[in-house]
C-alpha cells in the first residue's frame, strides 16, 4: 500500500498573515510531497510497503543501510504532525489540563513558552523542535534535519518545523519572530492534549 500526502486540514490561505498560502503550497505540495514521493520508491516491493508510517520511522532507525528510507519517512512522519500541531486562531489560553501539566512539568507556561522558543532558536541547521512525553514527563527536545522523538521511544505532541522552508517566505531569516508567532498564533493546543490523552 502506497503512502499518500494527507491534505492540509484547512485551507492554504487559513493561516494568514502569519503564515502565507505561499509558503503552504511550497512546503505542503512540493517539500512533503517530495518526501511520500521518495519514500514509496525506496519501499516498493519491500516488507516495508506494508507498514504503518510510524513502523518504517521504528524499522529503519540507526540502521546505516537503511538511511535514506528512514529520512524520508521522518519528514513525511514530522510533516504530518506539524501540519497538526498548527490551526486557524490558534494560540491563546491552555486547555486546563495541558496547563496544569505544563506547570507541574516546566514550574510555569511561561518557562515552557520560553524553553520551547529557544530550542527551536538554537537547533542550528534544520530540524525540529517538539514538545514531548517521556515516561509520565513532559520534555521539550530538538532534533535535527529528519530525526523524531518516535525513534526514540518518546511521544510526539507537538512540533514546530525550523527548516528554512517552513518560514522563509514570510520570515526571512527572522526564526526567532516565526517561532512567535507559532507560539502566539498558530499551536494547536487541543491537538496536543488529544495526542497526550491518547499515549
Amino acid at each position: 500500500m502506497a503512502f499518500e500526502l494527507a491534505p492540509l486540514p484547512y485551507s492554504y490561505e487559513a493561516l494568514e498573515p502569519t503564515l502565507s498560502s505561499q509558503t503552504l503550497h511550497l512546503h505542503h505540495d512540493k517539500h512533503h510531497q517530495t518526501y511520500v514521493t521518495n519514500l514509496n520508491n525506496l519501499t516498493k516491493d519491500t516488507p516495508l510497503a506494508s507498514l504503518s508510517l510510524a513502523e518504517v520511522v521504528k524499522a529503519t532507525a540507526g540502521k546505516p543501510d537503511q538511511q535514506g528510507i528512514f529520512n524520508n519517512a521522518g519528514q513525511v512522519y514530522n510533516h504530518d504532525l506539524y501540519w497538526s500541531s498548527i490551526k486557524k486562531g490558534g494560540g491563546g489560553a491552555l486547555p486546563g489540563v495541558l496547563e496544569a501539566k505544563i506547570i507541574s512539568d516546566f514550574g510555569s507556561v511561561a518557562a515552557f513558552k520560553d524553553a520551547f522558543h529557544q530550542a527551536g532558536l538554537t537547533q542550528f541547521g534544520s530540524g525540529w523542535a517538539w514538545l514531548v512525553l517521556d515516561g509520565d514527563k513532559l520534555a521539550i527536545t530538538k532534533t535535527s534535519n529528519a530525526d523524531t522523538p518516535l525513534a526514540h521511544g518518546k511521544t510526539p505532541l507537538l512540533v514546530a518545523d525550523v527548516w528554512e522552508h517552513a518560514y522563509y517566505v514570510d520570515y526571512q531569516n527572522r526564526r526567532a519572530d516565526y517561532l512567535k508567532a507559532f507560539l502566539e498564533t498558530l499551536v494547536d493546543w487541543e491537538g496536543a492534549v488529544a495526542r497526550l490523552q491518547a499515549a
